[in-house]
């Protein structure tokens, strides 16, 4: 059976032309979300944009998905050839420039092998992650914004990642993993409608695979495609049914079609599902507490806020939040004290300089406010000069 009948049965255009290497569209997002992008940066698994600053929404979303290990993927799978083994057996010990030395010569002598291509697909992929952790080992790094360093390393790998399995598609149908990769190759270009696609049909052929839903949620979520993202989640969690990130993310599905009450359930749920883990993930407790600073339930998300920021105590989400809670309740100290600490966290952004100038302000601190206000007008300025600047 060709590439054409087996990928494309209806007759559509062959999948090795279908992996474009450039003219992708940015997206904008219609509502809040932990940061996809981030999330495959970081974990293969996925880890699950930002309002203006008067938000409070704003403050949770800055990066995520992105947490954690969803759920263990589907295994890489193991190569009969002896030298694409030994790559595999480096890519588990973590040594992925050596493994992609070994593949590439495999090529040079048969460049008409797909599974060399394809495997070298992936390691192009991996080698993003182990970028990330390498510029940013922060443990609370997946709670930020990827720098524009690493955003433009990501998408160069992306691009030639795809270019090796749009090689060995030429030659054999990709499986299921493959699809899997490279749709969140499409993800790090920002191309959901393409990781829409090809999760869609690697879960065709592998409707087991659970990170593959949560992948498929979060694609769909990014798409503001929220009641297709809630059934993807609620697969997910039919296969793993305490998998923290699908329930979280169920939450900002059910918050995006504006259903706050079972929000609010879901968020609760991934939070209660962690109550005994030694290492918990923070994302659900920012969810929360920004869906309720919405609904200017100040005093219920403090306590939230205050346990998220001591799983993450260097995330800025956490402090930004606890401090617009404070600013909520008009208690000022505390208030001046979160964002002075999100300051020295993140003293580039501008909108929590101009939080931090509001609580100088209402205490009559006034050339402490105009400082900081002087700041946040620079930056602004800077960001507007150059905006690819994160």
């Amino acid at each position: 059976m060709s590439i054409e009948q087996a990928c494309f049965s209806s007759g559509q255009t062959p999948m090795y032309r279908l992996f474009p290497e450039a003219g992708l569209v940015r997206r904008e997002r219609l509502f809040p979300a932990l940061c996809f992008m981030a999330a495959a940066l970081l974990l293969i698994a996925g880890r699950a944009a930002a309002q203006s600053p008067a938000s409070p929404a704003a403050a949770r979303s800055e990066a995520s998905n992105q947490g954690n290990t969803v759920s263990s993927p589907t295994a890489l799978p193991k190569s009969p050839d002896l030298k694409l083994a030994q790559a595999e057996s480096l890519i588990e010990k973590g040594q992925l420039n050596q493994a992609e030395v070994v593949v590439r010569q495999d090529l040079s002598t048969a460049p008409d092998s797909p599974a060399a291509h394809f495997l070298l697909g992936y390691i192009l992929y991996r080698e993003i992650q182990t970028q990330a952790k390498r510029i940013d080992p922060n443990p609370d790094a997946i709670y930020a914004a990827p720098t524009k360093s690493l955003l433009e390393l990501s998408k160069k790998n992306a691009k030639a990642s795809l270019a090796e399995f749009t090689a060995g598609a030429r030659y054999r149908t990709p499986s299921a993993f493959d699809l899997k990769i490279v749709s969140l190759d499409y993800v790090l270009l920002d191309d959901y409608m393409d990781a829409d696609k090809w999760l869609t049909r690697s879960l065709e052929w592998n409707p087991t695979d659970s990170d593959g839903w949560y992948q498929l949620g979060r694609t769909k979520y990014n798409e503001n495609r929220f009641t297709e993202a809630i059934d993807a989640f609620k697969k997910c969690l039919a296969i793993d049914s305490t998998n923290v990130k699908a329930e979280e993310n169920l939450g900002l599905s059910y918050e995006g079609l504006g259903d706050g009450p079972d929000a609010i359930k879901a968020y609760q749920t991934a939070i209660e599902w962690q109550a005994s883990s030694t290492a918990k993930d923070a994302e659900a407790y920012f969810a929360l507490a920004s869906l309720l600073l919405e609904q200017h339930r100040s005093q219920d998300a403090i306590p939230v806020l205050i346990q998220a920021t001591e799983i993450a105590p260097s995330a800025l989400q956490g402090h930004e939040l606890l401090g617009r809670a404070y600013l909520q309740t008009e208690d000022l100290p505390k208030a001046q004290a979160e964002f002075e600490q999100a300051v020295k966290l993140a003293p580039d952004t501008a909108r929590v300089h101009y939080l931090l100038g509001q609580v100088y302000r209402k205490q009559g601190l006034t050339a402490k406010a105009k400082a900081e206000f002087d700041r946040c007008a620079a930056l602004e300025a800077a960001h507007q000069s150059d905006p690819g600047t994160m």
